[in-house]
């Protein structure tokens, strides 16, 4: 845990990312579906500090499956408090919404906000 002045930053593992959280209905069509939220956030396992972002979630419901959104907001939010880097989030959330939704046709893109001068986009999967 990152330390600053004596005073120690608490954050969690991945083991408190909740999959379960996620559920899915059918839904089988040729409509391209986007998802959007800029108040994506996790914490840098490096500083303790809070990485906040743009999270955009693509994809096609060939599998027959859409994500139902408000267990997208829950999933999402289990992420507030975990440890894990910018890259890591982005496969993370790819792994767990590629096998909730059986597609092959998913993107998930995270654009963080600029942080010391620094600007972040990870970006997987395809259309």
């Amino acid at each position: 845990m990152p330390e600053a002045s004596g005073k120690i930053f608490e954050f969690k593992d991945e083991s408190y990312i909740k999959p379960d959280f996620l559920e899915r209905f059918e839904f089988k069509a040729e409509e391209y579906i986007k998802i959007e939220t800029s108040e994506f956030s996790a914490v840098c396992p490096f500083s303790g500090l809070p990485d906040i972002g743009k999270l955009i979630i693509e994809y096609f419901p060939d599998g027959g499956f859409c994500v139902e959104l408000k267990s997208l907001k829950y999933y999402l939010t289990s992420f507030r408090n975990v440890g894990i880097y910018q890259e890591a989030a982005t496969k993370r959330i790819y792994d767990d919404l590629k096998k909730l939704l059986e597609t092959e046709r998913l993107k998930v893109t995270l654009i963080y906000n600029i942080r010391g001068g620094i600007n972040t986009l990870t970006s997987m999967g395809k259309l």
